[in-house]
């Protein structure tokens, strides 16, 4: 009968612990969860290539196309032309594009061992003309809980994420411009 009591008390203190364990992580579960579409695009500063701090923020009530990319990673190579005809077509009409950088400084390396890119040389390279932004320490990563890079999220007005594109995508087809357009006119 002892026994029998004892299993019954260690089963309760299993259970509870085991439910106090569930309702914390279901409490802190936005934390992990990848940010959805739907979702308010969380405000952030960092610095331009000019040394100048800039924020999210000051693009309130624009239509924004925020990406998060590397110069030491291929498919961001290969996506960011596909920006820049975007960014030639759809800036005049008010779309706003803006590149945020998660490279090291050039004589470091990022916690995943990626040596620093000179970023300033890589958008002369590429001719990229929409504003690029510089967050060395990868804290855009942690905010946005993205997978890795590219990854990049298309903002309505209100700051709400209508697209996110995790991995490289061809930014100027027909159906992204018109999504653009669309919510350019909103």
């Amino acid at each position: 009968m002892a026994d029998s009591r004892r299993q019954w008390i260690f089963v309760g203190l299993f259970a509870a612990v085991l439910a106090a364990l569930v309702g914390a992580g279901w409490t802190v579960r936005e934390r992990f969860l990848p940010m959805e579409v739907g979702a308010r695009a969380p405000d952030f500063t960092v610095r331009d290539l000019r040394g100048r701090k800039v924020s999210l923020s000051d693009l309130r009530g624009q239509v924004v196309l925020l990406n998060v990319w590397a110069t030491w990673c291929e498919p961001c190579r290969q996506e960011m032309p596909s920006m820049e005809r975007l960014n030639r077509k759809m800036a005049p009409q008010g779309l706003r594009i803006v590149a945020v950088s998660v490279d090291a400084a050039p004589s470091q390396a990022d916690g995943g061992g990626h040596r620093g890119g000179d970023v300033g040389a890589f958008v002369r390279e590429l001719g990229i003309t929409f504003p690029v932004w510089l967050n060395p320490e990868g804290d855009i990563q942690r905010l946005y809980r993205t997978t890795g890079v590219p990854e990049s999220f298309l903002l309505d007005r209100d700051g709400i994420i209508v697209k996110k594109v995790i991995g490289a995508t061809e930014w100027d087809t027909k159906d992204k411009l018109e999504l653009v357009s669309r919510l350019l006119k909103e």
